[in-house]
């Protein structure tokens, strides 16, 4: 069974990074340079998003002789479109924030 969608704010700075190339295969060591996201919270995070459909994954051979294959992600489809609907939502102030600025 798959778990749903998380939009936790890690899962949400991970699809950001890939929304800006949507169709850019990135790699999980730049992935983490990038977001500042740690091994342990990156690579569970991008199983589970290739797990719910929302990432496509393929190993691509290296471009240095002598090295392994890299496993590479982008965005699918329905992960763009979740994407940019968690990036909608997070730029929509929430009622409690609206309050607090009103305080």
């Amino acid at each position: 069974m798959t778990r749903p969608a998380n939009a936790s704010s890690q899962t949400r700075t991970l699809l950001a990074q890939f929304a800006d190339q949507p169709q850019a295969w990135q790699y999980g060591y730049e992935l983490s340079k990038l977001t500042g996201l740690g091994s342990g919270t990156l690579y569970p995070t991008l199983a589970r998003l290739t797990e719910q459909g929302l990432l496509e994954s393929e190993w691509k051979p290296s471009l240095q002789p002598g090295r392994p294959p890299r496993h590479a992600y982008r965005l699918t489809s329905a992960g763009l479109e979740f994407a940019r609907a968690q990036s909608a939502k997070a730029a929509k102030p929430s009622k409690s924030r609206s309050r607090e600025a009103m305080a």
